[in-house]
């Protein structure tokens, strides 16, 4: 199986130039490639790993990846996907996101190797030293406006406006192409679907200018089967950044894959091998119940974005949970467990029952359905049954001296946090 082939199986070869051509250049000897990753935020998200596990497989074949960081573009803004302007953001906060950014790639490229070492770049070292003159002769003249017109990004987007800022950006990320041609020898670009029409613009500026060959790709736009956008949930978006999605919340983001996407999404984001995904497969269909292949995603792509340990750590919650063993866990666990949960303050000091506690925090709406649960065994403190009506709440049931949990049934948690 050569990479085109293994691409091919993992369903990731979306768009291309002449596949045909592409494979040979693939095959007769390594390539350099770049994918960009514009700093529209302190922190890339879930969005970003298949382009990011892209270069990976691109540099484990053996090829050169360039991870471009759009300190430049990202000034501008990007109208593929969007319906409306973005907000452009002031340039010193550009500057802080891009070295965020920065350091988040370097986690997941080798930089060091002396075989087939990846690079990364900042296109603000040449675009912002760009004259408007000279580029818009030199550049811009490569560029006629029905051309511009017909690509999807920018045709998308003529009903309900575009401002010349946006519509500009096809031909900066054009000349990105063309600078790392001239700079890096990179042949190749690669990126989401809705970067194709940016990607053959550089293309044909290439052919134009330096009359060379020049390559490109696109990976499938992302959908859950049940049609929602991937990496949004109730709580947000999935960040990389574990200070805005702990490693634990990163976990079980996975763990719910549905049975319809688990499958893809294991070709898509892990480098397990094609026997292997097959096996998962056929065990989803025999013993779904189990829930081998969303257990073995969540783990594969854990330790890929937050390392052995926050894997082991987010593994070692979700058993607290599902066994009721939460006083193992330590107090940065538990901080990550509940994260999402609702909580409740309180004031230490405060003489609380345990049914003012359950309608405190939600778990129960009235006296009598708090006597219900308790009298059913279906009230948990600390994991600890509770079936005594009258019951204090007392500092013995404070975790680390501020928290208590609170459990109603199998699943419905609630956190106090004494204050």
């Amino acid at each position: 199986m050569d990479f085109i082939e293994e691409l091919q199986f993992r369903e990731l070869l979306y768009q291309s130039t002449d596949i045909g051509e592409l494979r040979q250049r693939l095959n007769s000897s390594p390539i350099t490639l770049y994918i960009g990753f514009d700093p529209t935020a302190d922190s890339l998200h879930v969005g970003h790993l298949l382009p990011i596990i892209g270069l990976m497989r691109f540099q484990r074949a053996g090829h050169f990846p360039i991870a471009l960081v759009g300190g430049g573009t990202g000034l501008i803004g990007d109208p593929s996907g969007k319906t409306t302007e973005r907000v452009l953001n002031p340039e010193k906060l550009i500057e802080e996101w891009t070295s965020k950014i920065r350091e988040q790639l370097e986690k997941f490229l080798d930089f060091d190797t002396r075989v087939n070492p990846a690079r990364m770049v900042n296109n603000y070292e040449w675009l912002g030293n760009l004259d408007i003159i000279p580029f818009l002769r030199d550049v811009g003249k490569h560029f006629p406006i029905s051309y511009m017109l017909s690509k999807e990004s920018v045709k998308a987007r003529l009903e309900g406006g575009i401002t010349y800022t946006e519509f500009s950006y096809m031909i900066l990320q054009s000349y990105d192409f063309y600078r790392l041609f001239q700079d890096y020898n990179c042949e190749m670009q690669a990126g989401g679907s809705d970067q194709w029409g940016n990607i053959t613009a550089g293309i044909d500026l290439i052919r134009r200018v330096l009359n060379k060959k020049a390559y490109g790709m696109t990976y499938p736009l992302v959908l859950k089967a049940e049609g929602t956008k991937f990496g949004k949930t109730e709580s947000g978006t999935i960040w990389l950044d574990e200070n805005k999605t702990t490693p634990y919340q990163f976990y079980q983001f996975w763990i719910n894959t549905d049975d319809r996407d688990v499958i893809k999404f294991l070709k898509y984001f892990t480098f397990l091998t094609p026997e292997e995904i097959n096996g998962l497969e056929q065990e989803l269909n025999e013993t779904p119940e189990k829930r081998s292949a969303q257990r073995t995603l969540a783990r594969e792509v854990t330790e890929l974005v937050h390392g052995k340990e926050a894997l082991l750590q987010a593994e070692k919650i979700s058993q607290a949970f599902f066994y009721g063993s939460l006083r193992e866990l330590s107090e940065k666990e538990m901080e990550q467990a509940f994260e999402d949960i609702p909580s409740t303050e309180v004031t230490k000091g405060s003489d609380l029952g345990i049914i003012e506690l359950l309608q405190r925090t939600g778990a129960c709406s009235s006296k009598r359905q708090a006597r219900e649960y308790i009298n059913n065994g279906a009230v948990y403190i600390n994991d600890e049954c509770i079936r005594d009506i009258d019951k204090t709440i007392s500092t013995e049931d404070r975790l680390f001296g501020k928290y208590t949990i609170v459990r109603r049934g199998k699943k419905n948690y609630f956190l106090v946090k004494w204050v």
